[in-house]
């Protein structure tokens, strides 16, 4: 899992993924014939399938590069960092938490991220009654005025800072979504060595504001089928009802029936669910009410294509803690492999 680590704990908000891609880059180069990257910064290896060349197909894998994050839109007089999002948060896990600035898009300052506004322990109980905003939050880097106007402008990006460590089964990090796409895509390529058709492994850009990389690059792939690789919600923590769960924890990688962003190829979910059944590989079925995958960009692009997402059950999804399980991770990387090589 030390990939998993370095991946997780890399920085990469939506139109800043660096460090990512330098990650993604090397390690492609060693399982693919040729790794480019395009002019949005997505990361493309190509792989060339063993079938004869009349019979190959073009198979898209997309994971994401990207993690949610911020990005500084004012400093006030005080030195205080005023910040809009890049992605979707719930505010109420913004509380408190530690980040790191990207200074000029170099350095990394550490911060902390709280709400503006009186502590609670003085607050009236109107104050106390008042909603939480993402925009009501700020970033203290402690340091005075001059300096945080020599170190920080304008597009700065805001990430979390966390450590990723390993908990029971589990793994949890930041930014889960989508490093474990990613690495699930690195190894199933690992895995399968020689696959039987063409196969563009790519590392999309800017997924949370829009699904934009896998819009650009399926366009100029233009493939036969697409595999989105990416995570979803395992609410099975208590205070969800059954029907609201989408999956769970260590019940093994889930293949998507639908989103609102995309519905699966029927043929491609049968297709998946036959071979999971054949190679003894734990899996779930999912339908996610709202959010979607890049999966949805690639059905787009230049006409109609099959596409499917396999999704890696994750707790607490968008916030500092994504948590997967280990099994449902290894399942993926199995049954995408399987895919693969047949």
């Amino acid at each position: 899992m030390k990939l998993l680590k370095r991946l997780t704990e890399a920085c990469g908000t939506a139109g800043q993924e660096d460090e990512v891609r330098e990650i993604l880059k090397a390690e492609l180069k060693g399982l693919c014939d040729k790794v480019s990257e395009d002019e949005l910064g997505n990361v493309i290896g190509f792989k060339r399938g063993k079938a004869p060349a009349a019979k190959r197909k073009k198979i898209m894998l997309a994971g994401h590069m990207d993690e949610i994050g911020f990005i500084v839109n004012h400093v006030d007089d005080k030195g205080y960092l005023r910040i809009l999002p890049l992605g979707g948060f719930d505010p109420r896990t913004l509380m408190a938490q530690k980040v790191y600035v990207m200074a000029k898009g170099r350095k990394k300052l550490p911060g902390l991220l709280n709400i503006a506004g009186k502590p609670i322990h003085i607050q009236s109980p109107e104050e106390r009654k008042k909603e939480l905003r993402v925009q009501d939050f700020y970033v203290d880097l402690a340091l005075p005025k001059k300096e945080v106007d020599k170190l920080v402008e304008l597009g700065d990006r805001i990430i979390w800072r966390r450590d990723f460590e390993k908990i029971g089964n589990c793994l949890s990090c930041k930014a889960m979504d989508d490093r474990v796409g990613i690495y699930l895509m690195v190894e199933a390529l690992r895995k399968a060595k020689n696959p039987m058709h063409d196969v563009y492994a790519v590392g999309s850009v800017q997924e949370e504001v829009g699904c934009r990389g896998a819009h650009v690059s399926g366009y100029g792939i233009d493939p036969h089928i697409g595999i989105a690789l990416d995570v979803t919600i395992a609410a099975d923590t208590p205070g969800c009802e059954g029907h609201t769960t989408v999956s769970k924890l260590g019940e093994g990688i889930a293949i998507k029936i639908m989103d609102s962003h995309s519905i699966s190829d029927p043929g491609l979910v049968k297709e998946f669910r036959a071979l999971a059944k054949k190679n003894k590989i734990k899996h779930q079925l999912e339908i996610l009410p709202r959010g979607g995958t890049d999966a949805g960009a690639m059905q787009r692009t230049r006409g109609a294509k099959r596409v499917i997402t396999l999704s890696v059950p994750t707790r607490y999804v968008h916030s500092v803690n994504e948590m997967v399980d280990a099994d449902d991770v290894q399942a993926g990387i199995d049954l995408l492999a399987s895919y693969l090589k047949q």
